[in-house]
């Protein structure tokens, strides 16, 4: 297990699904007396089953129309929950914590204006000097934030113009690896005295034509109305993309302490990877994380929050290596209730980890005849995700005592 010098917790928790928005909407997913609503959408983009977003109102943590009208969904989603998390955290109004708190970010590509790539294909099909078409197109039909596709960096200068977080700032890409690796690089500065807070998380909107087209060409996406998770052989049936925004407020107990911060839960550990998947490549490389972090020593009053894409084979693996490591440790399959969130999927992990350690209660099955009851709370938790194409990692949560 890896060594650190200074523990590291989260006091602030900013999370937005397909469920709803802030800490008390999930509260009801993991503790609730009733199941959650379904929210999954098999319509709108049908054959694929997306969960949306909920209804937001923007100006509780966006107050200036003009800020909200230069973002799309991607960068409002990820700038409204950033402001919930330093709320949670009490920072919001503290400028000077503000000023000297670093940021890191984990983006996907941004949005494409559709509409403008279709009139590119269709004027393209009647002429042919494609490459003046393009740079007429790009320069007249275009507004000056979207050059073809929003940078991902944009998402982080929002959160700093907004919320006036303006410490350094790091914007990390690459599907859920870029998840994977924000959360441990914001752990691992503070446990190092690097930093003292950091605001860290990402942002996703399923509702995107591109990204259902992305996922598409590499067959991962389920088909037809939304099925169970896992089917009877033990295999995922397919992703379904979910809207997610997810930020954490990390510090280091000490700073934490000082200034009497409510503290969910310590981050023991985090650690990601990437490589091979072939043959038994992967389940290696799980093993070695699960070692490295700790998880391996979890026991029957530990959970587990696995982030399963829904891609059949690999969250199939996924799923038997936490069976075959982690023997007797009750398993929740998050994607199951929310759907999949690329960017944001393992940040969301982490942030209902911290809500279900704080609640101190038994937490509620999400995959309904897969997942097992539990008869008391948890005093630890584990994350997992496996990206659906490349990147792992896995974080072992602790109950403050």
């Amino acid at each position: 297990m890896t060594q650190t010098n200074r523990d590291v917790v989260v006091t602030g928790v900013g999370l937005v699904t397909t469920l709803g928005v802030g800490g008390d909407a999930h509260r009801v997913l993991l503790m609730g007396d009733s199941d959650p609503k379904n929210t999954a959408d098999s319509e709108r983009f049908a054959p694929y089953t997306i969960f949306p977003l909920p209804e937001i109102d923007w100006s509780e943590q966006i107050p200036r129309r003009g800020d909200q009208r230069q973002m799309e969904n991607w960068q409002r989603l990820g700038v409204f929950a950033a402001g919930l998390a330093l709320d949670d955290a009490g920072f919001k109004d503290d400028l000077e914590a503000c000023a000297s708190m670093d940021m890191i970010v984990a983006a996907g590509g941004g949005e494409r204006d559709v509409a403008v790539d279709t009139l590119i294909i269709e004027e393209g099909r009647k002429r042919n000097d494609r490459e003046h078409l393009l740079n007429e197109k790009l320069t007249t039909e275009l507004r000056p934030t979207l050059f073809l596709a929003q940078l991902s960096n944009l998402m982080a200068g929002n959160i700093s113009i907004v919320h006036k977080v303006t410490g350094s700032s790091r914007t990390l890409m690459g599907e859920q690896g870029a998840g994977i690796s924000a959360v441990e690089t914001a752990h691992a500065r503070i446990a190092a005295g690097q930093s003292t807070h950091c605001l860290v998380g990402g942002a996703f909107v399923a509702e995107r034509i591109d990204q259902l087209m992305v996922m598409e060409s590499v067959q991962g996406l389920a088909k037809g109305p939304l099925q169970s998770f896992w089917d009877e052989n033990g295999d995922a049936t397919g992703m379904n993309l979910g809207s997610a925004g997810a930020f954490l407020v990390l510090e280091s107990r000490e700073h934490a302490e000082a200034r009497g911060a409510r503290i969910y839960a310590r981050i023991d550990a985090v650690q990601g990877d990437r490589g091979p998947r072939q043959e038994d490549r992967m389940e290696q490389r799980l093993g070695r994380l699960a070692d490295e972090t700790g998880a391996s020593e979890a026991t029957g009053d530990a959970i587990v929050f696995c982030g399963a894409s829904g891609f059949p084979e690999l969250s199939g693996r996924e799923r038997r290596f936490l069976q075959s490591r982690l023997p007797g440790v009750p398993v929740r399959t998050y994607g199951a209730m929310l759907g999949h969130s690329v960017e944001a999927q393992f940040t969301t992990g982490v942030a209902l980890a911290c809500l279900a350690l704080d609640a101190d209660q038994p937490i509620r099955p999400m995959a309904p005849g897969t997942d097992a009851v539990m008869q008391a709370a948890a005093k630890s938790a584990i994350v997992t995700t496996i990206g659906h194409f490349r990147g792992e990692g896995i974080a072992r949560l602790s109950k403050m005592s």
